[in-house]
């Protein structure tokens, strides 16, 4: 918001005033001294109608003082954060969690602080876990702030002064040189060799050239070259400029005001599970009271009786080991996460990764290396091209027509490569056992592709040493160097833009050696083959020196034009198959980057996205309303020069159409759609601080493909709750089952009270966490994402449920009917049933390991160390169960025999057998595949 759009009201006193003055100005499409006067006519004082800015001497102290006063500090503001206990009792705010809560205050009154406590930890864990990330969440905000400059240059009352950041007003006249993080947003006074890397902003991963001259008003962010943006740093040059927006109106605050705007998304799972609990919580109180009713009324029970069977019916048959079991299953998956380089900071974003449907993936740095390579060498001999990637100078020259067969650099590559060496400010050197540049990247290429060509840049400098330069100057594109020849005349080498080149060159060095008239026709067919295959195109010529002691500006002129150079990001080699794998799982992958269309387009095209579909820029999106967007979203793969607010509406608009969208970034520009996605992933190598804080998942390797197999993960982790789901309710619903059928038809009791809950506990800490640590099915990564708001019992869940609940019923009516009929009495039979049931429920988890295929393997039979453990744990249990005489006092059971034992082990295996034969069954028929597979979401009108 503009401050001279606030009231009169809001502009008095600094208490009241905004932190930032943002006047409504393309500051960028005026030139120094229109911007300059613009911003004096707007905030001079109307008592002094003296221009408040001098371009020598900056603002005075008393000018600069008046407007803080007004404007407020050059600081973003804190980040709103709400009150620790606030957010501490939102973690209860679940229907299932304060149903756990009844049924522990219910457990606790009757007398059973075993269960009571089991539950209220489980809440108590879940609630700390949230409590804790949470905390952590609010940290995006504040990140940001890390990014502005603590100190900066300026000019006040003529003399040059170092001052604070946060003291900087708008009219201000700053200073900025190589090194320096810019302390506000600039209209530049003078640039000379000015580089700025913007990536934060722009995405663009090669430091962007500035200038004074104006722009076109409607210049896309990565093109308003006249202008230096806070929080960004100077890679080389220096340079002055107008301060004509601070804080909250800078690029960065703006940033700030979109975060802040991005409420937090709730994950797929977090919606299941509310609206699961909600429902359950209703249906358990409603069984709950007929039943109470139906024993008292129909079949003569106490109340109390009636009342303490309800409660152990309820307890028994409430998951509340769930929440505690998702815990750790999404505890487990961020543990395989981090050893596949991903860091989830937010737990529920492992669960959603398995429903991600879109991919949106920034270019830079992620499917590329954000490493300038030289990729084509054109010259008059025709164009050779060079292997090898990133700063490794490992390579072989080659002609297209033959990419397995070396060649040696002819004389005309061969000069062009020496003067890329000479005319060139970067190192290249190994730190950190890694190749990597001191200086501009694309300067680094060369010298490593003239290494390949077998060029020795150290011994080039010695043998042609540097005697004077120009640096790069934005205004004329182009860098000179003079250098003294071994044994002969000192001549100048020249690198820049091409055109720029082709506008000072008269001719052109011929394959002799010597030079001919310039042939422009050719040199604009490799620029255009370059340009279209998406290289960053440098050009090179040279000429004699006309002052062997210094090289003047007006010596750029009459060349000789060498041939050109075409750079590239190359694609990470592991990113293809990552796509490719992608398209296999049903997953569409979206390229959302700063850089140009031709260069995002062709790297798209490298990694097998060229089908993905069209090419949108940020021009574009601007032309789109919200409901064109949507429909040109799910067509486009590729989104070219885009700003923070088109990649936030872009994930908008595949959110808006049911898509679960996963958002890369590294920039801060990339913040608020890393919020605003399901799941925000963040660089942890080269991103951001205000990236990896917005984000719930942080690659520490930077790579797609580790996003790739963060989604394997992910579906793992879903399915693997899907399979708790699937063993707890049928199991608790089968014990819940048999005691209601029994007071139904009037028949004795198959189990006590207390035995109902001695199951509840010992199988909850055994057999129900194990299935938390399986690992994944084979062809996790061949099935289409699943419907995003599908629900968390699907039909095929539902019918395992009505199925195993019904068969758990008959088989402890059976066994109980056994036990009376072969002459036991109720005791007894009552602790065969007991054992019974575990045995079921062990083999129903055999069961349901697999929920894609049969367990009837060696490898399902041998199951994981976790499910052997916890079936040695519950066998151990049953047995002091069963012959522990103050275990047999406590739960009134009775010692069996092995008739008894093998009757409850047979249960189990007829259960499993029953179980088996319905998946191959229903397989068969093609139901349970679709049952399984659930549709994604739609993802075309």
């Amino acid at each position: 918001m503009s401050w001279f759009a606030l009231p009169s009201s809001r502009r008095r006193g600094a208490a009241a005033a905004p932190a930032a003055v943002a006047p409504d100005v393309a500051w960028h499409a005026l030139d120094a001294g229109a911007a300059r006067a613009e911003l004096d006519a707007r905030l001079r004082d109307p008592a002094d109608p003296a221009p408040a800015t001098d371009r020598a001497s900056g603002l005075s102290d008393a000018e600069a003082a008046r407007r803080r006063s007004r404007v407020g500090r050059n600081v973003l503001p804190p980040p709103p954060r709400r009150h620790p206990l606030r957010r501490l009792l939102a973690q209860f705010a679940n229907a299932l969690i304060g149903f756990l809560l009844i049924a522990a205050a219910v457990a606790a009154v009757l007398g059973h602080a075993v269960d009571a406590a089991v539950i209220v930890g489980v809440v108590l864990v879940n609630a700390i876990v949230g409590f804790v990330q949470e905390g952590r969440a609010e940290q995006a905000l504040g990140a940001l702030g890390s990014l502005l400059a603590p100190a900066a240059c300026v000019l006040r009352g003529g003399e040059r002064r170092r001052v604070d950041a946060a003291d900087l007003v708008p009219g201000d006249v700053v200073l900025i040189e190589a090194g320096d993080r810019v302390p506000a947003d600039l209209r530049l006074l003078r640039a000379r060799g000015l580089l700025i890397d913007e990536a934060i902003l722009t995405g663009e991963s090669v430091a962007a050239a500035k200038r004074e001259r104006s722009v076109p008003a409607a210049a896309p962010l990565a093109e308003r070259s006249s202008m230096a943006w806070s929080g960004t740093l100077v890679a080389a040059g220096q340079g002055r400029g107008l301060v004509v927006a601070t804080g909250e109106a800078t690029e960065m605050g703006r940033i700030g005001d979109l975060l802040r705007s991005i409420g937090t998304l709730r994950t797929p799972l977090l919606d299941q599970i509310d609206r699961f609990g909600r429902r359950f919580a209703l249906i358990a109180a409603l069984s709950s009271a007929l039943l109470f009713a139906f024993a008292v009324f129909a079949r003569g029970y106490e109340a109390v009786d009636a009342l303490m069977l309800v409660v152990a019916l309820a307890v028994g048959v409430i998951p509340e080991s769930l929440p505690a079991v998702i815990t750790i299953t999404l505890a487990i998956g961020v543990r395989r996460m981090a050893a596949r380089h991903a860091i989830v900071r937010r737990l529920p974003a492992v669960e959603t990764l398995g429903a991600t449907s879109v991919i949106c993936t920034d270019k830079t740095g992620t499917l590329t290396r954000n490493e300038m390579t030289v990729r084509r060498l054109s010259t008059i001999e025709g164009d050779l091209f060079l292997d090898g990637v990133g700063y490794v100078p490992v390579g072989t020259l080659h002609r297209a027509e033959a990419p397995q067969t070396p060649v040696a650099a002819p004389d005309a590559a061969r000069r062009l490569l020496e003067i890329a060496v000479l005319c060139n400010d970067a190192r290249l050197g190994v730190r950190d056992a890694h190749w990597q540049v001191d200086g501009d990247p694309m300067e680094g290429a060369l010298i490593a592709a003239a290494i390949k060509a077998g060029l020795e840049p150290a011994a080039e400098h010695a043998r042609q040493p540097r005697l004077d330069a120009i640096p790069f100057d934005a205004r004329h594109r182009t860098m000179a160097t003079l250098h003294a020849a071994a044994g002969g005349a000192p001549w100048i080498a020249v690198k820049g833009a091409p055109e720029a080149l082709l506008a000072l060159s008269g001719r052109q060095l011929a394959s002799d050696g010597g030079s001919g008239p310039l042939d422009r026709a050719y040199w604009d067919a490799c620029i255009a083959r370059a340009a279209a295959a998406g290289e960053r195109v440098l050009g090179f010529a040279y000429r004699p020196a006309p002052d062997p002691a210094s090289l003047p500006a007006d010596a750029i002129a009459d060349l000789v034009f060498v041939g050109i150079a075409g750079l590239v990001d190359p694609p990470r080699a592991e990113a293809a198959a990552a796509v490719a794998e992608c398209a296999s799982a049903g997953i569409a992958v979206k390229m959302i980057t700063g850089d140009h269309a031709v260069t995002a387009a062709a790297i798209a095209h490298q990694l097998g996205l060229a089908d993905a579909g069209e090419v949108l820029t940020g021009a574009d999106l601007d032309r789109l309303d919200d409901a064109a967007l949507r429909r040109q979203a799910l067509r486009a793969g590729v989104f070219a020069r885009t700003s923070p607010e088109h990649k936030l509406r872009v994930v908008r608009a595949l959110q808006a159409d049911g898509a679960v969208v996963a958002m890369t970034g590294d920039g801060v520009n990339d913040a608020p759609s890393l919020k605003q996605a399901d799941v925000g992933i963040a660089m942890g190598r080269k991103g951001t601080e205000a990236a990896r804080q917005a984000a719930q998942i942080v690659l520490t390797d930077d790579n797609f493909a580790s996003i790739v197999a963060a989604v394997h993960e992910g579906r793992t982790v879903y399915d693997n709750i899907r399979k708790v789901i699937a063993w707890t309710l049928p199991t608790n619903g089968g014990e819940a089952l048999a005691i209601v059928a029994a007071i139904a038809f009037g028949l004795a009791l198959p189990m006590t009270a207390v035995q109902i809950l001695w199951i509840n506990l010992i199988l909850t800490i055994t057999l129900g966490l194990v299935l938390a640590f399986e690992p994944a099915e084979p062809g996790t990564m061949t099935r289409p994402p699943r419907a995003a708001r599908a629900p968390l019992l699907s039909p095929f869940m539902l019918w395992r449920l009505v199925l195993v609940s019904v068969l758990f019923t008959a088989g402890v009516l059976g066994v109980h009917a056994w036990s009376i009929a072969h002459g036991l009495d109720a005791a007894a039979a009552r602790t065969v049933v007991v054992n019974a049931v575990c045995v079921m429920e062990i083999g129903y988890l055999f069961n349901v390991r697999y929920l894609h295929g049969s367990s009837l393997t060696l490898h399902g039979a041998r199951g994981t160390p976790a499910v052997l453990l916890a079936v040695a744990a519950v066998v151990l249990a049953q047995l002091a169960f069963t012959y522990a005489p103050w275990l047999q006092a406590l739960f009134d059971t009775r010692p069996l025999g092995l008739r008894d034992g093998l009757v409850a082990l047979c249960a189990g295996i007829v259960l499993m057998a029953i179980l088996e034969i319905e998946k191959r069954v229903l397989r068969r028929l093609g139901v349970f595949e679709s049952a399984l597979r659930p549709t994604p979401a739609r993802m075309a009108d």
